[in-house]
């Protein structure tokens, strides 16, 4: 990929402070539980506008010109505002992978934010995010093994929708499949998508790849999934996301129906 020389050059100091962005942005945090041990263990951290817009607000202002400030600016307020709340789980932080134009120098901010705000690095997750067409497997592959090789966990989002297909999962082995939300809804209806789960999981099992369901809203799509084994899960029906704020989770009142 070919990036400005003006990128290139820009310092982790200059990504640290956002003044690249050209507007201000804030996390909202929703959970990641594990059922099997009923305990919060990651909290994804999901772009906001300056007063609480959602998502979609964001990503009408990200453009060529700052979509690699803007990539740098979620990474580091994702882990300023993570360490802010006393955040002790892991944290999953999505990233533009055509925004990476050399895995080596574009985490170079994300470490001295981790440094900065004494945030455990062990602790990150990056994810591929929906809101970018993936243009170049080998690109996003090379992304993947560098973040590995620092011993930063990976994840794909999505699963099932867009780029996010059985030979992707294969060829980028991430440490976490997060199945799609269509996937997922109303899944106890639908045998052909218990079909294409049953074959990502199987997939997944082959090479140490964990499986998370995302968006459950019901009790009847969480049971359905826990057939599978599944115990990892993210959704409304767990906690809704929170501005600037760590949702806990009542897994006994959640569960009860077991």
């Amino acid at each position: 990929m070919d990036f400005p020389e003006s990128i290139k050059q820009q310092t982790c100091m200059d990504c640290l402070s956002g003044q690249s962005l050209g507007f201000d942005i804030r996390m909202a945090f929703q959970p990641i539980v594990d059922v099997a041990k009923r305990k919060i263990v990651s909290y994804e951290a999901l772009v906001r506008g300056p007063e609480g817009q959602g998502a979609g607000w964001v990503f009408e202002r990200v453009n060529e010109d700052n979509r690699y400030y803007f990539d740098q600016a979620c990474r580091v307020k994702a882990i300023e505002t993570a360490a802010r709340l006393g955040c002790e789980t892991y944290l999953n932080i999505n990233f533009l992978p055509n925004a990476v134009y050399n895995p080596e120098t574009c985490i170079q901010a994300t470490i001295e934010a981790a440094d900065l705000y004494h945030f455990d690095l062990t602790k990150l997750i990056f994810e591929v995010t929906e809101s970018e067409q993936i243009i170049d497997k080998d690109h996003l592959q090379n992304i993947f093994s560098s973040y590995s090789q620092r011993g930063f966990k990976t994840a794909i989002d999505d699963y099932g929708s867009g780029f996010s297909r059985l030979d992707w999962l294969t060829d980028l082995r991430p440490d976490i499949l997060k199945l799609d939300m269509e996937l997922i809804r109303d899944i106890h209806l639908h045998p052909e998508k218990r079909d294409v789960i049953r074959a990502a999981i199987e997939q997944c099992n082959l090479q140490g790849t964990q499986v998370l369901a995302e968006a459950i809203e019901s009790w009847e799509e969480l049971e359905c999934l826990l057939t599978f084994g599944i115990h990892l899960f993210q959704g409304y029906y767990f906690a809704k996301p929170q501005l600037e704020a760590l949702a806990l989770v009542p897994f006994d009142e959640l569960m009860e129906r077991s």
